[in-house]
């Protein structure tokens, strides 16, 4: 696959939400069965991670209608269609609906004044946050009559309610035209109840009275891949196989990475932060798991990178927290040189925090 991702600066992401529901007579096959299936679809979405960021989570007893989520962003929709049959196609293909499916883009908010926020809202940044809620949205009709300044008045109420919610990270992204409903909303966050505590104080917000739909909802739990096909069946976290040849993959040539530099790439569903210090090269998360800082534009220093949004400090090694305001550590990747590339291997464990 390519070494690098696509310039996307200041170009629009399509976004998908595909929600997929297992068959009940997949649990019943023998377990030699399941793990083809769930081997192939990883294949299948492993090949696409050069296209589409893809993170999975599941929906395994937050929901009865449906299993698992894979959220895809990506910049051409023949991609998502592509992975969608390829993943039909796969021995667990024959167990899997879609009960559940929205098609969104990215673009700038009307009512978001600052250009530099306006251009932000064009690309995804996914977190490592635990948890993801989703829903689509649409609002009434008598909205969109209302003159533009009322509805910026009642939609900076709207805004000042979610900035005292920090821990609670927005995505939104437009559907007009393009699907059923006109927004999908998800949200990232560590905290369920911070996020309970800002749907209910939305509630008394004047946008409140223009909302038409804003269901179903969905509650969804964040997995790797392999971890979350597991839950299907309750087998639980994946075991602890050894890392092959064929988990390792290049990302770029050492070129690319001077010393001192950083650079992002895309890696198995993950935006991933390579730092080449002094020669030494270490991948970790891009994402600050504060506020979601880009770690890629810190500073860094010999062995750790401060993050350039709130100036958490991080042991790029370890992952570890080194200093606040971030208390849980990055996911850090396995780095090789080989023939002059740069290879990622799988994460390693994620260290507890201190």
């Amino acid at each position: 696959m390519t070494d690098k991702p696509r310039d996307t600066k200041g170009r629009r992401q399509l976004v998908k939400f595909s929600f997929y529901r297992m068959d009940h007579g997949w649990r019943a096959l023998p377990e030699n069965e399941r793990e083809r299936g769930r081997r192939a679809v990883a294949d299948v979405v492993r090949a696409f991670s050069d296209r589409l960021q893809i993170r999975s989570y599941s929906l395994v007893g937050t929901r009865g209608d449906t299993d698992f989520l894979l959220w895809q962003i990506g910049d051409r929709l023949e991609d998502i269609q592509q992975l969608a049959g390829f993943i039909n196609g796969t021995a667990m293909g024959p167990y899997l609906t879609m009960p559940y499916s929205y098609l969104a883009m990215t673009r700038p908010s009307l009512y978001v004044s600052r250009e530099e926020a306006r251009a932000e809202r064009m690309q995804l940044h996914p977190g490592d946050s635990k948890y993801l809620f989703v829903y689509p949205f649409v609002k009434t009709r008598e909205w969109y009559q209302l003159p533009l300044g009322e509805r910026q008045s009642m939609m900076d109420e709207h805004i000042r309610i979610g900035r005292k919610y920090p821990s609670v990270k927005l995505n939104t992204t437009y559907s007009f035209g393009l699907d059923d409903q006109e927004f999908v909303v998800s949200f990232e966050t560590d905290e369920p109840a911070d996020f309970l505590d800002l749907v209910m104080e939305l509630r008394e917000a004047k946008t409140s009275l223009y909302t038409l739909r804003d269901t179903p909802i969905f509650s969804c739990v964040a997995m790797g891949l392999e971890d979350t096909l597991d839950s299907l069946a309750g087998t639980g976290e994946r075991r602890n196989a050894p890392e092959t040849e064929a988990a390792w993959q290049k990302v770029g040539e050492v070129s690319d990475s001077p010393p001192g530099s950083s650079r992002v790439v895309y890696y198995a569903g993950d935006q991933v932060a390579i730092f080449n210090v002094g020669g030494d090269f270490y991948a970790v998360s891009n994402r600050c798991p504060h506020a979601n800082g880009l770690l890629a534009e810190g500073v860094i220093e010999a062995g750790f990178v401060i993050c350039p949004s709130h100036g958490s400090r991080f042991d790029l090694a370890s992952g570890r927290p080194l200093e606040g305001p971030a208390a849980r550590p990055l996911r850090t990747y396995s780095v090789r040189v080989e023939q002059n590339g740069v290879l990622l291997g799988r994460p390693r464990a994620e260290p507890q925090p201190t």
